[in-house]
């Protein structure tokens, strides 16, 4: 990269656009925006470390603070309040186990915090200026904005503009509120903002039950809040397979969660969400019904990139825009929702760019985990995904449920299962694991889609015991057995036996 001079004249209209597009925020969307835009994550992050790892020299534009939603609002601390809420749901059940109960009551919403922040804290110098230092990689604090194809000025208190040879948008995304008249007035809580709660809200409306909506209301309630989660379409984690989004109900709705499916909200007034049957009064909203991508305010049209019609930056395969100076990666690309995806596409983005190398992702292969108790993880399609792509003749299924998992059994946790989905020529397309430690689980099975493995193959690797593996091991072997026992092979296998049988006289 390359430090320029001033701007000149010509090139002050993109900058103008660029304020313009910042115009096209509504102020709730611009409150949100602002918490997580141009904080480096993932993406941006390991697109860095991997170009500095090649030898070039990289310039890393960051608007507030690096880390990324990951750090800031979405994995580390998420995953710091369940581990939380966890801890005092277990110290509530302890009476099954012959220990004293603990009063009921709410738990301390401050020191849950607490423990939330010292995560975060820990892991924050890991993405720091001086852990990038001797990967190259400089950080200037300030906004982007692009002034040509191969230009772009960082507006901060040390105003520059630079020349790139390639650059990486890794922008990340903000929280989308739904078009409900008065929830944007309403001001409510988002995956960004619910961190800054210090009490804990009696009432606590959960609007959105998808995996984020299903975490932190199943958190919230173990903490001691009066949980309701709607979900306007019929069932929670819509994306899921249907046996797990029952089996993740049944959990919640057992810990007290009131969980209200197919009702779509009217509008937000007065305290209260109303949709059908009346208001569900609440004393704190969380509005968690998806995130945008952040891409306007860039002046991307200088530069030549386009969006499409969701405000995502389009991007090929190999993760160029239509100017292929410029890759982008994460959120920003409508593609990635998850930190892992993110990382990914960007060092495949930053190898492209500077070796010609591509280095395609396997999206198909990216696993995914709801992070609840019980975990739902999956990679690859649903059955019904892939009956769809594959044809409902080529598609076999095996469901094994954990009342045959001996861990489940030991731990008392029977209610998840195990599905593998198997496509062409026998292969592992996809699986769904609802367990304990689920996520850790579904990561063998991811390794097996991308490499195509058949259920025979995947069996083949001796998985310790007793652990949550069995339960792919045993659906896996539950195929073999199935093979083993068709008519053809019944025959084989007795011509075989006879034959060892004369030659072993």
């Amino acid at each position: 990269m390359e430090s320029g001079g001033p701007v000149p004249p010509s090139r002050l209209a993109p900058l103008r656009k660029a304020l313009e597009d910042e115009a096209e925020y509504t102020d709730s969307e611009r409150k949100e925006r602002d918490r997580a835009y141009w904080s480096e994550g993932s993406a941006g992050l390991t697109a860095a470390r991997t170009a500095g790892r090649l030898g070039a020299r990289v310039l890393l534009v960051e608007r507030a603070r690096l880390g990324g939603d990951c750090l800031w609002t979405g994995c580390v601390p998420s995953k710091a309040l369940l581990h939380v809420a966890a801890q005092v749901q277990a110290a509530r059940e302890g009476g099954r186990y012959g220990l004293r109960p603990v009063p009921g009551g709410p738990a301390d919403l401050a020191a849950a915090m607490r423990h939330v922040r010292q995560a975060i804290t820990r892991i924050e110098p890991h993405d720091s200026p001086e852990a990038l230092r001797p990967y190259g990689i400089e950080v200037a604090y300030g906004t982007a904005r692009f002034t040509g194809r191969r230009m772009l000025r960082v507006l901060g208190a040390a105003e520059r503009a630079v020349r790139f040879r390639y650059a990486v948008l890794a922008t990340g995304s903000y929280p989308a509120l739904a078009p409900v008249p008065g929830l944007a007035e309403a001001e409510p809580l988002t995956s960004d903002s619910v961190w800054e709660l210090t009490e804990l809200p009696e009432r606590l409306v959960v609007l959105g039950g998808g995996p984020t909506g299903c975490e932190l209301a199943q958190a919230f309630a173990r903490l001691g809040s009066h949980v309701t989660v709607v979900e306007a379409l019929e069932r929670l984690l819509p994306g899921e397979e249907p046996y797990a989004s029952a089996v993740l109900r049944d959990r919640l709705e057992a810990e007290s969660v009131t969980v209200r499916t197919g009702w779509r909200a009217e509008r937000v007034a007065d305290g209260s969400v109303v949709g059908p049957g009346g208001p569900l009064p609440y004393d704190a909203l969380l509005a968690v019904t998806g995130r945008r991508a952040a891409g306007r305010g860039l002046a991307l049209e200088a530069a030549g990139v386009e969006l499409d019609e969701r405000g995502n930056v389009r991007a090929d395969r190999h993760l160029r825009t239509s100017n292929h100076r410029i890759y982008a990666a994460g959120d920003v690309t409508g593609r990635s929702a998850s930190t892992h995806l993110g990382g990914v596409q960007g060092a495949s983005a930053a190898t492209h760019a500077l070796l010609g190398v591509p280095r395609p992702v396997a999206y198909d292969a990216v696993p995914s985990v709801t992070y609840t108790d019980p975990e739902v993880a999956r990679v690859g399609p649903t059955e019904s995904a892939a009956r769809q792509r594959y044809g409902d003749g080529v598609v076999r299924v095996h469901t094994l449920g954990h009342d045959r998992v001996d861990r489940a059994v030991a731990e008392g946790r029977t209610e998840g299962f195990t599905r593998l989905v198997l496509g062409p020529r026998g292969r592992v397309v996809g699986a769904t694991v609802v367990a304990p430690r689920a996520g850790e689980t579904i990561a063998h099975l991811a390794a097996a889609v991308r490499e195509g493995w058949t259920a025979s193959r995947y069996a083949a690797t001796v998985h310790p015991y007793p652990s949550w593996t069995d339960g792919p091991w045993h659906a896996a072997l539950a195929e073999v057995h199935q093979r083993l026992g068709t008519p053809r092979t019944r025959r084989l296998s007795g011509a075989l036996l006879g034959l060892r049988r004369k030659v072993r006289r």
